[in-house]
């Protein structure tokens, strides 16, 4: 596997190596001890999810207070998505900042997100399958997001599918309605630099 750290810290693309023969393909896309080589730390695998979306359903940006937040190891099984950390750390010398990849059923990377992150894709093609392993279970009540189409974040999605054909954002209402990253600064929802860096560490600390 090849780990390469996104311009948001604590944000990594993941590339495993593909083994092919007539019968098809096998990968490892998620190992431990290289997880754990390069963050520092274990995953401590919660809860694991799984969506299916149409070609221009956007999620997200999603995020959970800190501590404990909710780290995410995410690959897309099948079809294609644009996937997009966002830094919103108060405090961060890259708040505000977003980093993409790509994942999809050729290349098979994976993203992590670590505590503290928004996260958010668009689907490139119908039926895209998007697998998560989350490091704490689902809480409505300690996960908010932000508008994913706020300018001030100014998340470049795209407007073709991955076969070059026109796409419209397609939003829930929850996340219709969330707030844009100033308001929600302002209402106090994000998490703060100083907290998810005392949460990170006590995980390198075991």
């Amino acid at each position: 596997m090849q780990y390469r750290e996104l311009k948001v810290p604590g944000a990594w693309e993941i590339t495993p190596r593909q083994f092919g023969d007539p019968r098809g393909v096998f990968l490892e896309w998620f190992k431990v001890d290289a997880f754990a080589e390069h963050l520092g730390h274990p995953l401590d695998l919660q809860q694991a999810n799984c969506s299916v979306s149409e070609a221009g359903v956007l999620r997200g940006v999603h995020f959970a207070d800190v501590p404990p937040g909710q780290a995410k190891y995410v690959t897309c099984a099948r079809g294609a998505v644009l996937d997009v950390a966002v830094d919103l750390r108060v405090g961060s010398p890259t708040f505000g900042t977003w980093d993409a990849v790509l994942l999809d059923d050729t290349d098979r990377r994976a993203i992590y997100l670590s505590e503290g992150l928004g996260h958010a894709f668009m689907a490139l093609e119908d039926d895209s399958t998007v697998l998560y392993l989350c490091s704490t279970g689902y809480a409505p009540e300690r996960e908010h997001g932000i508008h994913p189409l706020d300018p001030e974040v100014g998340i470049a999605w795209p407007t073709t599918d991955r076969a070059g054909r026109p796409i419209t954002a397609k939003l829930s209402d929850k996340d219709t309605a969330a707030p844009g990253l100033s308001e929600a600064r302002e209402q106090g929802l994000l998490p703060q630099l100083a907290d998810v860096e005392a949460w990170v560490g006590g995980l390198r600390r075991g």
